[in-house]
């Protein structure tokens, strides 16, 4: 339910105060340009502007909508993330993004705006990132917004991945196959913004990167300390 108030929120901000939750001429694109995203180890899509995600798992395959969630991040946060806030959670100036629908109707307003971007009396809010970037680009960053944790999804989580963590650092691992099947349960249990069906969360993250091998265990510590500090 809550999720739902906020993408039904965002929605209607989307389509009818967009233009002034930017207005400020100081958060302006004109002079900012655009960095290019490096998308070769991605599927090619075509040259016609796709209305719907070509890169989620249900479609794509798991290992492409990874590499996405990758290229997209670096994508997002290198272009985007000026005014619509870094990891995608807006400080307030432009929607937040995490919330709009992960699905067609969400997709066909992205893609559109991504395209064509945003002009208003005559100052740029947002260049057409369309023909700089390009559509696999596009969708990538797509992929990465929409896999975005909601706000507080990891809270009732915290104390036991601090312990996870602090159990990792130690090298405290009597069974590091359990310790891994946990951090995937949590994970399973990280709501999207978007309704996504799975988010890219630091539980996620730590689940894919730990093994029986110690040898993993600083670099999931290491993943978990600076993903929980991003969540608090």
């Amino acid at each position: 339910m809550k999720n739902a108030v906020k993408r039904t929120a965002l929605l209607t901000a989307l389509t009818t105060t967009l233009a002034a939750a930017v207005a400020t001429a100081a958060f302006a694109h004109g002079d900012v340009t655009p960095q290019p995203v490096n998308t070769d180890a991605l599927p090619d899509v075509g040259e016609e502007w796709l209305t719907e995600n070509p890169y989620r798992a249900e479609e794509a395959g798991e290992e492409v909508w990874l590499k996405a969630i990758e290229i997209g991040s670096s994508g997002f946060n290198q272009n985007c993330a000026r005014c619509h806030g870094l990891g995608a959670v807006s400080g307030g100036l432009a929607p937040d993004l995490r919330y709009l629908e992960a699905e067609e109707y969400g997709d066909e307003w992205f893609v559109e705006r991504f395209q064509l971007g945003m002009t208003q009396n005559g100052i740029t809010k947002m260049p057409a990132f369309g023909e700089l970037l390009g559509q696999k680009a596009a969708w990538a960053i797509r992929t990465y917004i929409e896999t975005r944790p909601d706000d507080g999804a990891l809270d009732d989580h915290m104390t036991r991945l601090i312990e996870i963590r602090d159990h990792l650092l130690a090298g405290d691992v009597d069974n590091p196959t359990g310790v891994q099947e946990e951090l995937a349960s949590i994970a399973a249990e990280v709501e999207t913004g978007s309704g996504a069906p799975v988010a890219d969360s630091v539980a996620f993250e730590a689940a894919r990167n730990m093994t029986d091998d110690p040898a993993t265990w600083k670099h999931t510590a290491d993943l978990l300390t600076v993903g929980l500090s991003a969540a608090e």
